[in-house]
């Protein structure tokens, strides 16, 4: 009898196709975003036994993709930030991120890129009524030298009443300019109207997957 070797690629399509409705869910809203992972999954070799044992690593991988309990997928082209669990939507919200805008200090030459990181990250830090400490961008963004005291730098009203910090210095936080939401107009930071945040905010413990694409 001849053996159908065509069956092992093809249960391999068959796979990586389930793995794209789960990035999107059956709804299309974004679960899982770590799609460069899938990228490290080789070709199928020709042998048999070992096109199965590849196979199954690639599902332990897809396994090891989603995560377990609540986690935050932040849209940036169509400026949404989801809540999920693997099964639902707990909460979906307009948010503004990252402008794609350049700044170059004609002084000094230093340029400036202001885009939201795309990636996996995890909540880090739960801040309330947090201060920002304004960069140096934020002065010569307004035509001002960066001041030298550092009290000088202090803002208590920019980043609202609540802030949830995903590494590197950015945040999901309020806004002062929620008429500006849904659009893309950050520093790189992800705004989140005032409720929203709130709710989101007191459902989020340190350590919650974020997801930014």
């Amino acid at each position: 009898m001849k053996k159908r070797w065509w069956i092992i690629p093809a249960a391999f399509a068959v796979l990586l196709v389930a793995a794209g409705i789960a990035l999107y869910n059956w709804d299309y809203e974004p679960a899982v975003a770590n799609i460069a992972a899938l990228d490290s999954i080789p070709s199928l070799p020709a042998d048999a036994a070992a096109a199965h044992a590849e196979l199954k690593r690639a599902k332990k991988t897809l396994v090891k993709l989603t995560p377990a309990g609540r986690y935050i997928v932040i849209d940036t082209h169509a400026n949404y930030l989801y809540l999920r669990t693997p099964d639902s939507t707990l909460f979906k919200g307009t948010c503004s991120t990252g402008s794609g805008g350049e700044l170059v200090d004609s002084a000094s030459g230093r340029r400036w890129t202001f885009r939201t990181p795309h990636g996996v990250f995890k909540v880090d830090s739960k801040l309330v009524e947090p201060w920002w400490r304004k960069p140096d961008w934020a002065f010569v963004e307004e035509g001002e030298k960066p001041p030298k005291d550092a009290s000088e730098r202090l803002d208590p009203n920019m980043l609202g009443e609540y802030a949830l910090g995903f590494g590197g210095g950015y945040f999901i936080h309020g806004t002062l300019y929620e008429r500006l939401l849904g659009i893309n107009v950050t520093h790189g930071c992800v705004r989140l109207g005032g409720e929203g945040l709130k709710w989101v905010y007191d459902r989020v413990p340190v350590g919650t997957p974020v997801y930014v694409f």
